[in-house]
């Protein structure tokens, strides 16, 4: 009796979900740029941007953040407006998206930015709970010797990876 009762219990539990929260992805980030520290922030957003983003139309593949007078700025992200949405709110998918920092942090990426050389490059957006999160690295520009090294050691290890488990049977 208590056994066929913890089986049915045990049928009853929700399996977890397996939908990602992510919604975005910069994957031409990686192999342009040497990235170092990452950094998560807010997004302030309009209602329509919402939307926009829930249904999934949003592109960041060149996508930057640039600070001015204190305050760090999203450029060059694409939020295209539904057909949907309302009819008196002007929707410009190119708008520059305020990011939700602590002075702190802010101060810290501006130093890197003005002194160091760095420069930060969206690389991921997605959900946490409720709202939008924006991941962006400090990163470096590659040269092209750098990109061409990256790639043969990615071939490298592809390489050696087919032939340990060809000669694993």
């Amino acid at each position: 009796m208590i056994l066929r009762i913890m089986s049915q219990i045990m049928a009853k539990k929700k399996s977890p979900k397996s939908n990602s929260n992510t919604i975005a992805l910069n994957k031409k980030a990686r192999h342009e740029y040497k990235l170092f520290d990452k950094i998560e922030a807010g997004l302030e957003l309009q209602g329509w941007e919402v939307k926009s983003i829930r249904s999934g139309k949003v592109n960041i593949s060149d996508t930057y953040i640039h600070i001015k007078d204190g305050e760090a700025f999203l450029l060059g992200s694409l939020i295209q407006p539904l057909i949907s949405a309302s009819s008196h709110v002007i929707c410009d998918p190119l708008r520059y998206r305020k990011l939700l920092l602590k002075r702190k942090e802010l101060d810290r990426l501006a130093g890197s930015v003005d002194r160091g050389g760095f420069t930060l490059v969206a690389t991921a957006m997605y959900w946490k709970k409720c709202w939008v999160k924006l991941e962006f690295h400090l990163a470096k520009g590659k040269n092209l010797h750098d990109k061409r090294s990256d790639d043969k050691d990615k071939d490298w290890a592809r390489e050696k990876e087919r032939t340990m488990k060809h000669d694993s049977r």
